[in-house]
């Protein structure tokens, strides 16, 4: 007898730093994942884009040994939190909001995670291509990437995180 798959609202997901001393269990689909170019993201990851992943705040479990990452506040209204031992950027928040962005690649699985959108895509690094999956992926299993430059407009949930779109600053 196999069990019933767990409704989309309930599959959890886990994550990590790259010490394992942060880890994490989130709940829920992945919420509008995006690349993001800004001179945080940047500046903090040391690469030219970093892949956020959002889930509901409230369905998220600090799991390991070191419990809460450590909270660096990049914005008056914006923390990011990284690993106190490895360094590692797992998860950004805003003050007014139920969304917890976490950092793509922090994840265990990542699947459903290929970015719809790219904020401060005019600040990427002027090498970079970026092929983008489309947010309703095509039936038929056909590629749905794009490397338009059309705007990224971020969900409500991720402009109260200060992702506001690309070319604008935080």
């Amino acid at each position: 007898m196999t069990a019933a798959p767990m409704p989309p609202s309930q599959q959890a997901r886990t994550g990590h730093c790259q010490c394992h001393y942060i880890t994490f269990r989130v709940l829920g689909d992945p919420i509008d994942p995006h690349l993001c170019s800004c001179p945080h993201d940047t500046r903090i990851s040391g690469a030219p884009t970093v892949l956020w992943v959002g889930f509901d705040g409230d369905g998220l479990t600090w799991t390991g040994p070191g419990g809460e990452p450590t909270w660096y506040a990049t914005w008056p209204t914006l923390r990011r939190g990284f690993c106190p031992r490895c360094g590692t950027h797992l998860v950004s928040v805003a003050d007014d909001s139920d969304t917890i962005m976490v950092t793509g690649f922090s994840l265990t699985d990542r699947s459903g995670t290929d970015p719809v959108g790219h904020s401060y895509r005019q600040e990427a690094a002027p090498w970079m291509t970026i092929d983008l999956a489309s947010p309703n992926p095509d039936p038929t299993g056909r590629s749905t990437t794009t490397g338009s430059a059309a705007p990224y407009r971020p969900s409500s949930a991720l402009r109260s995180l200060g992702h506001r779109g690309a070319g604008r600053r935080l």
